[in-house]
């Protein structure tokens, strides 16, 4: 019985492969399996290739690897790009009766199942169901209670009648019937099913949910790839809680509006990629000048200009910890999990309040499209604290008045983080300028100002650096003198590569960092450490630049960028190369 599946369905955008994918995520998901998803798909809405994999386990999986054990092909085209992950004894699901499968034939060391997908499909009420066909073959393949399929059915197909769920049953029991009768299959595949209950939920999803909780109430964006799915679920959601969602027409206009909501009071976000950051930054500096509490998600993905929409990569560090003209105090968070996502999602919104600045959140496409389990305790609601800052109101706003009774917005003080009030508080109005202004609001040139407004704008991170916890996070050999030092979505193939070496005796201590700026200071680790390595899916290793700037230190670098995520076995194979390690196959031959 196999404990670890991996099982893909490919074709050409527009087959349906993402549903597809979906549909057997969510089942896997009700069954009590953990599951973790990955998808490649082009950047155009048909044509070209795009695949779902999906991995599963009993036991919790962070990672993709280098193996696929059933695959659906809907072109031939799909086995030739997975042919490096399949193995002896992988199956390979395909429609010979179609055209483009026609004269396929798996490789000797495979098993082709050759199911007249389409032809089942219209038995059971139409080809669109042909894929769901080929569903019910992989649970006959997989030895899948097909009964939790019709869970997943009923829940993707509920909304369009009783009918349309009864005739997809039917084209997944004409697809599991086929394989059963017409081969007899002898494989170690059997996904055992437990009675855990699981969230299945990918990274914008997250992010949305975690503005949710932690009372965000406008949304402002443009739809652009890979962060249109925090939209999609906030749009829906958030107006049950008295909260909007505005589809601008581009991102200066969603940052602008989002901006404005901010200085009325309200939570309010916008989340886009690469070129909407591009677009954003001249607001983000008003944002940090008029000191407004502002989150901004960067949905990172393979750049520069258009670059490749639906592909991985970090390369946008530089511009969220240096971006826009001047010097612009700001926080840059970066989530490490798709769970991670909601929690540094509600501690944004925190931060942007209590220290008045702009906020980045920065994701990547691998988590924005990555589908996990989580147990739904992960999520918990009665731990979500909400801090709203330094929020004054009439019966203490007379401390924050000059000797005219005109409040101060801008006033200076010790910790850099001058009073809020929100709209509506007697002796509370105010202005405030992307110019240089004076505690009032009002446009300076004053060179005494001027060094005063700026001094205390920088105070707030040196504050932020005494009052947050910035600390990284330690897992792998704590003892090891081999240290990996990574961010954003890395971490599930670090831990699972970790786990990799630890089995032929190579240990490693990992910092996963999810506080980019402010950062915690790592030069007496660095200097502990007999050998340091970075590991990042960009070109130049942003990371790494910063890192040594900072601790006046050499450190070795890991970068993947060809627009595709680490996977737990070629990082293993990457960081004992890195280490000049070994490996135990080696030492032995």
């Amino acid at each position: 019985m196999t404990e670890d599946l991996n099982w893909a369905v490919g074709g050409e955008a527009g087959d349906g492969i993402d549903s597809t994918g979906k549909i057997f995520a969510q089942a896997l998901s009700r069954a009590g399996r953990h599951v973790f998803t990955s998808k490649d798909f082009a950047s155009r809405i048909r044509g070209g290739y795009t695949a779902y994999k999906v991995r599963t386990s009993v036991d919790r999986v962070e990672s993709v690897v280098d193996r696929l054990d059933i695959l659906i092909a809907l072109t031939e085209r799909t086995v030739d790009e997975n042919m490096d992950e399949l193995h002896d004894g992988s199956v390979i699901i395909y429609d010979g009766e179609r055209s483009m499968m026609s004269d396929f034939e798996a490789p000797d060391e495979m098993i082709g199942l050759d199911v007249p997908l389409k032809r089942l499909a219209e038995e059971a009420g139409g080809a669109i169901m042909r894929n769901i066909v080929a569903l019910g073959a992989a649970c006959e393949v997989a030895d899948f209670p097909i009964e939790n399929l019709d869970e997943s059915l009923e829940k993707r197909f509920g909304n369009k009648g009783e009918s349309i769920v009864a005739n997809n049953k039917e084209a997944a029991r004409l697809g599991q019937e086929h394989v059963r009768s017409e081969y007899d299959l002898s494989t170690d595949y059997a996904l055992e099913t437990t009675d855990n209950d699981y969230v299945l939920l990918n990274g914008d999803e997250a992010i949305g949910m975690g503005a949710i909780a932690a009372g965000c109430r406008f949304y402002a964006g443009y739809p652009i790839t890979p962060a249109t799915d925090v939209m999609t679920y906030l749009k829906g959601r958030i107006e049950r809680f008295g909260g909007n969602v505005v589809q601008a027409e581009d991102e200066l206009s969603a940052v602008n509006m989002a901006l404005g909501a901010a200085r009325a009071g309200a939570r309010s976000m916008t989340a886009t990629s690469g070129p909407g950051i591009d677009l954003m930054a001249e607001t983000f500096g008003l944002v940090a000048t008029s000191e407004t509490p502002l989150v901004i998600a960067d949905v990172m993905r393979s750049g520069p200009s258009t670059g490749m929409p639906t592909k991985q990569e970090q390369g946008d560090l530089n511009m969220a910890l240096y971006g826009g003209h001047g010097e612009i105090p700001r926080f840059v968070l970066a989530p490490s999990s798709i769970s991670e996502c909601f929690w540094k999602t509600v501690e944004a919104f925190n931060l942007a309040e209590q220290y008045q600045t702009p906020v980045y959140v920065l994701s990547d496409l691998a988590m924005a499209v990555t589908e996990q389990t989580f147990p739904p305790e992960v999520f918990d609601m009665e731990e979500v604290e909400i801090d709203r800052g330094k929020v004054v109101d009439e019966a203490s706003i007379e401390e924050w008045q000059d000797e005219d009774g005109h409040f101060k917005p801008h006033a200076i003080t010790d910790d850099g983080i001058s009073p809020r009030v929100l709209p509506g508080t007697e002796d509370g109005a105010h202005m405030s300028t992307g110019l240089e202004h004076d505690e009032l609001g009002r446009r300076t040139e004053s060179t005494e100002m001027r060094i005063e407004q700026v001094d205390k704008r920088n105070r707030k991170v040196e504050t932020a650096r005494e009052r947050e916890t910035l600390s990284p996070r330690s897992f792998g050999d704590e003892d090891s003198d081999n240290l990996v030092v990574s961010w954003g979505s890395n971490e599930g193939a670090l831990r699972e590569a970790i786990d990799l070496l630890a089995q032929d005796g190579v240990d490693i201590r990992v910092l996963s960092l999810p506080y980019l700026f402010p950062r915690p200071d790592l030069t007496e680790t660095f200097e502990a450490a007999d050998e340091v390595v970075v590991v990042e899916c960009n070109a130049t290793g942003q990371l790494a630049d910063v890192l040594e700037h900072d601790t006046l230190q050499r450190v070795q670098r890991v970068n993947k960028y060809n627009g595709v995520r680490f996977k737990a076995d070629e990082l293993a194979d990457d960081l004992r190369e890195a280490f000049d390690v070994a490996d135990e196959a080696e030492v032995q031959a």
